[in-house]
């Protein structure tokens, strides 16, 4: 018995208030699994969704919400290899990580550099690993190519605008708001564009002189993703994210026929329970890219663990401007 900690739970569905701090067993590391003493958990959007029931992952109650974390070593399971207690590391859980210690298989852990701060670190995994396995894994985005990115303020949306210039693309920005383009800008967007006040297609187009976009970065579904769809170009590469806009589209499949292109799913989570090799490479990557300054991985605020649903709120109202993180 390793004694005690602190973690917040979900004991039954609902909004982030419903919470509860608790205190529970530390847990012994099994076969192959590190217990990690976390240092800092990022929160993303998903987190409102899974408290309430309403995501695609339904974890039995009670459960923890935070899907992604930076913290050290405390204990290795039998047969682990390679990794030492006291060592520094990244996990995604896919939830789980609002509490003081956590399991994680050893396989998909990532060191994290010295340099790189815990907060900065925890924030990495979902939406920069969710982005880098959209745009090289599923859509082999090319140097001069052309990336749309909607929802581009959003935190899938701004590592979107960040990796697409790392990987040498011609970006274009889309949001709601010109304040939320400025963000985009400010990250190294090319080009923006409001849709609530301009044609999406049509403006699209015009900025690609009636080419099309080589590449859809789409996290938000709803009524724009067939307008953006129409503005993929021959042999173009339309990567389905997610649906933060609340809708799921219902997509003429006539549209891939006249314009030869794909539809791409990106389901990032399921490709890191697969290719825990693969996710693991792509970390490594994107920790030397925050270490070094190609990506910002940009924190909007730090919050203690017992002021995570305050937190999950701001999330819910889309106020945040880059990655809020818990310090349990």
């Amino acid at each position: 018995m390793r004694g005690t900690m602190n973690a917040l739970l979900c004991e039954r569905l609902g909004p982030p208030e419903s919470l509860v701090l608790a205190d529970l067993p530390i847990p012994e590391p099994g076969p192959g699994e590190a217990l990690i003493r976390v240092r800092a958990a990022g929160l993303n959007f998903f987190d409102t969704l899974i408290i309430q029931g309403r995501y695609q992952v339904a974890p039995d109650l009670p459960f923890s919400p935070g899907g992604e974390l930076c913290g050290e070593i405390s204990a290795l399971g039998p047969g682990v290899t390679g990794w030492r207690e006291g060592q520094r590391v990244v996990a995604y859980l896919g939830f789980g990580a609002a509490r003081e210690y956590v399991l994680a298989r050893a396989d998909t852990l990532a060191a994290a550099p010295d340099g790189l701060d815990d907060a900065r670190a925890a924030g990495l995994s979902v939406t920069y690993g969710t982005t880098l396995h959209a745009l090289v894994d599923r859509a082999a985005i090319r140097p001069g190519e052309t990336l749309a990115v909607l929802g581009a303020a959003g935190g899938t949306g701004l590592a979107a605008v960040e990796i697409g210039k790392a990987l040498g693309a011609r970006v274009i920005a889309c949001a709601s708001s010109d304040e939320k383009l400025a963000l985009a800008r400010a990250s190294g967007a090319d080009e923006v564009l409001n849709y609530a006040e301009e044609n999406l297609k049509e403006r699209l187009k015009a900025l690609t002189g009636g080419r099309g976009c080589d590449v859809v970065y789409d996290p938000v579904g709803g009524d724009l993703a067939e307008q953006a769809l129409r503005a993929t170009a021959w042999e173009g590469r339309f990567l389905v994210i997610g649906f933060a806009g609340g809708g799921i589209p219902k997509i003429p499949l006539n549209l891939l026929l006249l314009k030869g292109c794909d539809l791409r799913g990106v389901f990032w989570g399921e490709f890191v329970r697969r290719e825990p090799a693969r996710h693991a490479a792509n970390m490594e990557r994107l920790l030397a890219w925050a270490l070094d300054g190609t990506i910002q991985a940009r924190i909007d605020e730090i919050y203690p663990l017992a002021e995570t649903p305050r937190a999950l709120q701001r999330l819910a109202r889309r106020e945040a401007k880059g990655k809020l993180v818990i310090t349990p």
